[in-house]
């Protein structure tokens, strides 16, 4: 068993190490244009900190522009997006960052979705599976690619890998592809600022039983659930009403996690059915702190 670095700070430019063979779709193409304004509904957002522009600056790039830049193409079979062997061509997200983020200090991307569902890739995490912001399936532009399983549409973007294999595991809880898609914008932030405000109170080893909480929430419950403008928003239970529900009623919590179903019928959020009691006392214990700190402040 090993585990996620709770802190990985270096810039992007490092983590492009030796580079894979790509396929420039015009080789005299030069950085496309970040535009003030938004040209279209498929233009990608992006924002957080933006090389030459102050922190919290918002641009646009057209999907056209996307792809004229280097692209990388896969044949995946362990993406559950897709129904069998498909084709994916797009361009790295950490080529992106280079071209848009601010190297000195940005090492994390995040990826945020039309329903305030968010991907958060850390640079462990690109440098151990190196995703893509899809811009091809099947060889096919957008306007013809398949509906999700949902029914809805994947694009305008989405995030694949050519090929996932888990890199660590804590507890019962194994890394897991981060794979959104109906991804509208994407962020260049730093790593400690985001996940710091997750960052439970205290100091506590990475193999305690809250630092082992805090890796496995940071990955899994972040996606949906934020705190202080951070983390996802497509949950409508907050980390302090988390926290609240662990330190009251930690039965309850943790059968939530399980199987939330059992609780709520209407719930959306998915059954964590191969947690161990290991691992739903870790979460339990790591959620608690935050109600310690409301009580004490």
């Amino acid at each position: 068993m090993y585990f996620l670095s709770l802190l990985t700070l270096f810039p992007f430019f490092l983590l492009l190490g030796p580079s894979r063979p790509l396929r420039l779709a015009n080789p005299n193409a030069s950085n496309p244009p970040l535009l003030a304004e938004r040209s279209s509904d498929g233009d990608l957002e992006i924002g957080g900190e933006l090389a030459g522009l102050p922190a919290g600056s918002v641009r646009y790039v057209r999907y056209e522009d996307l792809l004229q830049l280097p692209q990388e193409t896969y044949t995946v079979s362990d993406d559950t997006n897709f129904k069998g062997k498909t084709e994916i061509s797009g361009v790295a997200l950490t080529t992106l960052a280079k071209l848009f983020g601010q190297a000195a200090h940005s090492d994390l991307i995040v990826a945020i979705c039309y329903d305030k569902y968010r991907s958060n890739y850390p640079s462990d995490y690109l440098t151990a599976h190196r995703p893509i912001l899809v811009l091809k399936i099947d060889g096919k532009l957008r306007d013809r690619w398949p509906q999700s399983e949902h029914g809805g549409p994947l694009g305008p973007y989405l995030v694949s890998h050519s090929a996932f294999r888990p890199s660590f595991k804590v507890l019962s809880h194994e890394d897991e592809p981060q794979i959104p898609f109906g991804v509208t914008r994407l962020d260049f932030r730093t790593e400690s600022v985001v996940f710091g405000a997750i960052r439970p109170p205290g100091k506590w080893d990475a193999n305690s039983q809250v630092g082992q909480g805090y890796i496995i929430a940071r990955q899994d419950c972040f996606r949906c659930h934020g705190l202080y403008g951070e983390g996802g928003q497509l949950a409508s239970r907050s980390w302090l009403v988390l926290s609240a529900w662990a330190a009251t009623d930690p039965a309850r919590f943790e059968q939530y996690i399980h199987n939330p179903q059992s609780i709520q019928p209407s719930a959306k959020m998915p059954a964590h059915g191969g947690y161990d009691q290991a691992t739903l006392d870790a979460l339990t214990a790591y959620f608690k702190t935050f109600t310690q700190v409301r009580k004490n402040p």
